[in-house]
């Protein structure tokens, strides 16, 4: 490994690291709801048939939503690494999770903002992404990047 890599390893880790260690706080929530449902539908107080239904989240969603929000994370040229990379359905998300490394940070961010940013106008792509895990593995691929080419994350 020469002094370049070195030094571009260090910027990334530089880069992310502040914003990932806010996000590192909602991995035990996020591995709690994996696999099941964050959003319920409010239909009104008893007036059904004209009424229009929409669905409520969970806070503590709301709150990582609101978090990744506030950080560098959110990439609106998200499609561009979705073509670049061939990624079409769940599965190749997860499998591009899983393969990414540090230089592939871009890759992550990719997928988090087409959840993030997707769900303001498609609210269902939140509660995918914690259903499916996305945003599980997400944040913990991106902890464990960061801490494998510097110092564990509290």
């Amino acid at each position: 490994m020469d002094r370049e890599d070195i030094e571009y390893r260090q910027q990334i880790v530089n880069t992310y690291k502040p914003d990932v260690e806010r996000l590192i706080r909602y991995l035990p929530w996020l591995e709690e709801k994996a696999g099941s449902s964050v959003q319920e539908t409010f239909e009104g107080s008893g007036i059904k048939g004209s009424s229009i239904t929409f669905p409520v989240y969970d806070g503590t969603l709301m709150s990582f939503i609101k978090e990744v929000q506030r950080t560098g994370l959110l990439d609106r040229n998200y499609p561009y690494i979705y073509s670049r990379h061939r990624l079409r359905t769940v599965k190749d998300e997860l499998r591009a999770i899983e393969e990414a490394g540090i230089r592939e940070m871009d890759v992550l961010k990719g997928i988090l903002s087409k959840y993030v940013l997707g769900g303001m106008t498609k609210g269902r792509l939140w509660t995918e992404a914690v259903y499916n895990r996305i945003f599980l593995n997400v944040v913990r691929k991106m902890k464990e990047n960061l801490e494998f080419w510097d110092k564990p994350m509290r």
